[in-house]
């Protein structure tokens, strides 16, 4: 089977192909979450190009940089799933890769972090009177 990247790609189809299945997915996993973190800062990146004002050349550059990262890894990940179906690993195997994936992270907005940052003194207090609760009830508290 051959195949012609559009992109350069730090190994061919055959070399892919010669590699063990948990490193195939592994690394389409990898190149999964390293896409969820690119396309989350792409969305950032578009905010700020689309504020009025001076245009950032670094932001540009760094927005136009990952467009080309991107299209690479989704064809790396292309490459390593047809290596995989020319293993026999089908889609919906134990092997696929498809439910792995992360999603991509939300995009926090200038000057603010998420919420999920800050505990609050009633979060804690909450969590500590259910574990006494389930240490008199006998029981395991999850």
């Amino acid at each position: 089977m051959e195949y012609t990247p559009r992109f350069p790609q730090p190994f061919t189809l055959s070399e892919a192909i010669n590699l063990d299945v948990a490193v195939i997915t592994e690394e389409i996993s990898r190149l999964r979450n390293s896409l969820a973190r690119l396309r989350a800062t792409q969305i950032i990146l578009q905010a700020e190009l689309e504020v009025p004002g001076e245009i950032d050349s670094e932001i540009t550059k760094a927005f136009d940089e990952n467009k080309i990262v991107i299209g690479s890894q989704e064809e790396r990940i292309s490459i390593l799933k047809m290596a995989l179906t020319e293993k026999g690993i089908t889609s919906g195997s134990h092997y696929d890769t498809t439910t792995a994936s992360l999603a991509a992270p939300s995009p926090i907005a200038r000057g603010t972090l998420p919420t999920s940052q800050f505990v609050s003194a009633n979060a804690t207090q909450d969590y500590t009177d259910q574990s006494n609760e389930s240490e008199d009830a006998g029981g395991v508290f999850l």
